[in-house]
């Protein structure tokens, strides 16, 4: 039930006045131009009316008191209206309802709900729950009475369906399609999304196969270093076990056939004077000796050599491996991004000096400051192999001298053995002592190669430990306890086989590079949970988008059957008030279907509230109201064929009509019934009494007929000053303050 009207700087009101509804119906009086009609609205612009032609303006400030040559302009205007909601009409849970706006003559509008600030939107909604607007069936103006007969069958349409309370349909079909237009582009966004990492996540896929085919890899790696390791490390122990056990008697013998040579020369060089090969026995044993030596001695440096080289080699395959680590390094995502965020925003201010330094300092933060295109530096490796390449081309020389010098011996020898001279038993001796020398120097030599290469193999064997550890982990290197699988006596050549094996595994592993797995993998499981997320909020919101759909077609068709029931229900009730006000004939709402058009609005709603054209532009069908009529006794048929007070007769008995299915909470009238005669009124009068029944009514007129109905009267003055004022009269004043 409405309670009271409070006006403050609207229009012609410039002091701040109310009116109090006590009464089923209230009449408001006054003469022409006294502003009785800005009460009228007062209502529509305290309910969220935007159009400002509705209200008799142009601007905003238009609704503010302009001022007269005795009163002062005012800064702003503000209407508060009160409804008593002890039976919650209005869905909100308050016993009294205040619904209060003021607009600045700056033209900025504010809205109040029990002096809460709110959105237009929310008293919009609120007023839609109870079958009220800021305009429509339930506010008639003078003149626009007649605008439900003047309009075209689509705008009707939208009068009748806000009378039948449907706006409240229309609204929740426009905002659910604004959701759903929402959640539409939010969808084609998180797919884009999607679509923006799907290249990365591929790539951090391929990545991530590596990475467990290396971990696959590297476990297979670390069980055949471990048989590797196992089968190594007996072979060496065996192999230095058999060189110790050996090399000591070979260097024994060697030093006792030293001693004997020693004595066999000295005896020689006593008994040289009674030979004539003595001489030269001793020349080409010191000689042989000599050469010996030299032999000895490069034969250890070549080994050093070789040892060297081998180490080197090494050093630079781990350069070569880290090399392609960094050449292959893994940038994260989101830093490209973050770099192509950087040069976008550049390229768009055309700063190329500023791309220049964004793309040096990229590349030299992911180069950490080094020459990732600089060659690995062989040097010390080809200086090595020059070395022992020098060395060997030596020891291919004194190898020759050693043989030439052998040759000599062995022709003196055979030359003493021709003369079996008894008296040279030194010189015999000599050559048997030298004999035995080369048969345990040779064998020495040969233990002492092995030992060589054992060293070589050794060392190979703890440089291998070592890049098993970082290659494969402690696991790769723990075989001391392994349970030997293989004999002790298998061919050297089988360990071979895995050690080769062990290789291709390197380099397999070399391949894939050496990049952070634990970052790679972090950053893939980010990735694929930002993906996971995203394909999850896709399907929540096609989820959404289905249920709005649903919601939608729900809405238009429980709006169309209720239109098409409350349009049934507005022609019986049309018929009878016809009937009663021409005293026969007969009228009807005709559904009709129309052709689509957009109408262009004449003034702008706030954002989230939808205007007549959103609504009309989105209705579920295509259709439009016709109005039908015949007069008692007469030819004429059609809204066009009747005079100016019939259509105010029909027009207001289409209005009551409408008002009776769906009872508003208040009606205003403003002066529509100004064009009736005193027959006319006399039935007015009764219509009003009836329809008071149902809603509460507000009359601004000048009919004595209409204020006789009414429980209060106000009346509306203008004085000199050109200001509107309230006052409460009885009936005898109302009538001539109308006058």
């Amino acid at each position: 039930m409405l309670k009271n009207l409070e006006i403050s700087g609207f229009k012609s009101f410039a002091k701040k006045g109310g009116l109090e509804f006590t009464s089923p119906i209230s009449a408001i009086v006054g003469p022409n131009g006294s502003g009785k009609s800005n009460v009228a609205e007062a209502f529509r612009f305290v309910l969220g009316e935007q159009s400002l032609k509705s209200m008799r303006g142009k601007r905003g400030e238009d609704m503010i008191f302009s001022g007269t040559k005795t009163e002062r302009a005012l800064n702003r205007a503000g209407v508060k209206v009160t409804f008593d909601n002890s039976k919650r009409f209005l869905n909100i849970d308050y016993d009294d309802v205040i619904i209060e706006r003021i607009v600045q003559r700056d033209g900025g509008n504010q809205y109040f709900i029990n002096k809460s600030q709110v959105r237009l939107k929310d008293i919009t909604e609120l007023l839609a729950g109870a079958n009220i607007g800021s305009s429509g069936h339930h506010i008639i103006s003078q003149g626009e009475s007649d605008r439900i007969l003047s309009v075209n069958p689509k705008e009707r349409k939208v009068i009748i369906e806000e009378a039948l309370g449907l706006r409240v349909y229309q609204y929740k079909i426009i905002e659910s399609e604004r959701k759903l237009g929402k959640v539409e582009e939010n969808i084609k966004e998180v797919q884009s999304l999607k679509r923006e990492i799907a290249p990365h996540l591929r790539f951090l896929k391929r990545q991530v196969k590596k990475i467990e085919k290396s971990v696959e890899l590297k476990e297979k790696l670390r069980s055949l270093y471990k048989k590797y390791f196992y089968r190594e490390d007996n072979y060496l122990k065996e192999q230095k076990k058999y060189i110790e056990e050996n090399k000591k008697p070979l260097e024994n013998n060697l030093v006792g056939l030293d001693a004997e040579l020693e004595k066999a020369k000295k005896v020689l060089s006593e008994e040289k004077n009674e030979s004539k090969f003595s001489d030269e026995v001793l020349k080409i044993e010191d000689k042989l000796q000599n050469i010996r030596k030299e032999k000895d001695k490069l034969s250890r440096r070549i080994g050093q050599a070789e040892g060297m080289i081998s180490f080197e080699e090494r050093r630079l395959k781990t350069e070569k491996s880290k090399q392609k680590e960094k050449d292959e390094k893994v940038i994260k995502f989101k830093e490209v991004k973050s770099f192509l965020g950087d040069l976008r925003s550049n390229l768009d201010n055309y700063d190329l000096n500023k791309i220049k330094e964004i793309i040096s300092d990229f590349i030299a933060r992911y180069s950490q400051g080094e020459d990732d295109q600089k060659d690995i530096d062989q040097s010390e490796l080809q200086k090595l192999e020059n070395e022992k390449n020098g060395l060997e081309k030596d020891m291919n020389s004194i190898l020759g001298k050693e043989k030439d010098i052998t040759s000599q011996y062995e022709r003196l020898r055979k030359k003493i053995e021709q003369e079996k001279d008894s008296g040279r038993k030194a010189e015999v001796k000599i050559f048997e002592i030298n004999a035995k020398q080369s048969e345990f120097r040779s064998k020495l030599n040969l233990l002492l190669e092995k030992e060589r290469k054992v060293l070589i193999e050794d060392e190979n064997f703890k440089m291998e430990l070592k890049e098993a550890f970082v290659l494969a982990g402690r696991e790769s290197i723990q075989f001391q306890n392994l349970e030997p699988r293989v004999p002790s006596d298998e061919g050297r050549e089988i360990q071979e086989g895995r050690r080769k094996d062990i290789e291709r595994i390197k380099i397999k592993l070399e391949d894939m590079g050496s990049g952070s797995d634990e970052e790679i993998m972090k950053e893939y499981k980010e990735t694929q949970e930002r993906d996971s997320f995203l394909a999850g909020e896709v399907r929540d919101l096609e989820k959404s988008a289905e249920t709005l759909v649903e919601l939608i077609k729900d809405l238009k068709e429980k709006l169309d059957v209720e239109f098409r029931e409350g349009v049934e229900k507005i022609n019986n009730q049309f018929n009878d008030f016809f009937v009663l006000m021409f005293g026969g004939g007969k009228a009807q709402l005709k559904t009709i279907k129309i052709k689509k058009r957009k109408k262009k609005s004449d003034f702008d709603l706030e954002p989230g509230v939808p205007s007549e054209e959103d609504i009309d532009e989105k209705s579920s069908d295509e259709l439009g109201i016709d109005v039908e009529v015949a007069l008692p006794n007469k030819r004429t048929k059609g809204l066009q064929m009747l005079s100016g007070g019939e259509r105010s007769l029909t027009s207001i008995a289409l209005l009551f009509a409408m008002s009776q299915i769906k009872p508003p909470p208040f009606i205003i009238l403003d002066e529509t019934d100004a064009a009736l005669d005193e027959a006319n009124s006399k039935r007015y009068g009764d219509m009003i009494d009836n329809l008071s029944k149902y809603s509460q009514l507000i009359l601004i007129t000048h009919n004595r007929e209409t204020m006789s109905r009414a429980g209060v009267l106000y009346g509306i003055t203008m004085g000199i000053d050109g200001v509107s004022r309230l006052l409460s009269v009885k009936l005898d004043e109302a009538v001539k303050v109308a006058k």
